[in-house]
């Protein structure tokens, strides 16, 4: 899989035969999508605007961050923990055959996890966002699994690393979802730009996490070893194995 680190964009230009995913987007107020690999290959800007398929509506819900979205955030737990107190999940806000993005920051996001309705047996999550060509390029895998395991005790999820503060990343980031299909619950990770690697603890994305009932990680996909690189294939026979109860329930 092609993919760019992260870095300042003039020395990846430089490391780009080492390069691993989409790292951390350069703060950048022109709206102008940093060029991937993938984008290189299609002279179409990253963060075009897609389409929007007939009879799909979607509804943006905006998370309560305590009333001041600027206010400093509570500390995320250690990795791996589940939050401590799990608020109920609300349902995702689409209509029948639409498409859910809720905003919501990392706590908050754990929270959903935790409290994810149905209580499936383990719920994968695709880290990805517009600028990031090959996690668009990857991301109808997620869809493809939700359709052949959502219904055996499988949960699946994204979460948007697009700035929250652009309002063409946002638009671009539910266009897609509608054109993808992405029927499941999606996020839209409401923090500022660079802060969800660290809460997540990756360099860069596409990366894949998996979590158990009680919303802790137990495996992880990322690209951050240049020497072990993840395919969405090796993600798909861990969710085989966990349905079949095969699979390790740690990292």
């Amino acid at each position: 899989m092609t993919a760019i680190a992260r870095t300042a964009w003039p020395a990846l230009l430089s490391l780009s035969l080492i390069a691993v995913g989409c790292g951390q987007q350069v703060e950048d107020h022109s709206n102008t999508a940093p060029l991937t690999e993938a984008d290189a290959k299609d002279p179409t800007p990253a963060t075009r605007t897609a389409a929007e398929p007939p009879q799909t509506k979607i509804v943006v819900v905006k998370e309560d961050n305590g009333g001041n979205p600027n206010a400093a955030l509570p500390s995320s737990p250690d990795q791996g923990q589940a939050p401590a107190a799990v608020a109920a999940a609300p349902a995702p806000a689409s209509e029948e055959g639409g498409v859910s993005l809720e905003k919501v920051n990392y706590d908050a996001f754990l929270k959903r996890i935790a409290a994810n309705p149905g209580k499936p047996k383990f719920t994968v999550v695709d880290a990805w966002a517009t600028w990031c060509g090959p996690c668009k390029e990857n991301f109808p895998h997620l869809v493809e699994m939700n359709q052949k395991y959502g219904d055996k005790g499988v949960a699946f999820a994204s979460v948007s690393f697009d700035d929250p503060a652009e309002s063409k990343q946002v638009n671009d980031a539910k266009a897609f979802l509608a054109e993808k299909k992405a029927t499941f619950r999606n996020y839209l990770l409401d923090e500022e730009p660079g802060v969800g690697f660290e809460k997540f603890g990756v360099n860069a994305i596409p990366a894949v996490f998996i979590y158990g009932p009680d919303g802790k990680e137990v495996k992880r996909f990322t690209m951050d070893d240049p020497n072990n690189q993840f395919t969405y294939d090796e993600v798909e026979k861990e969710v085989v194995a966990m349905i079949e109860g095969k699979a390790a329930d740690a990292k």
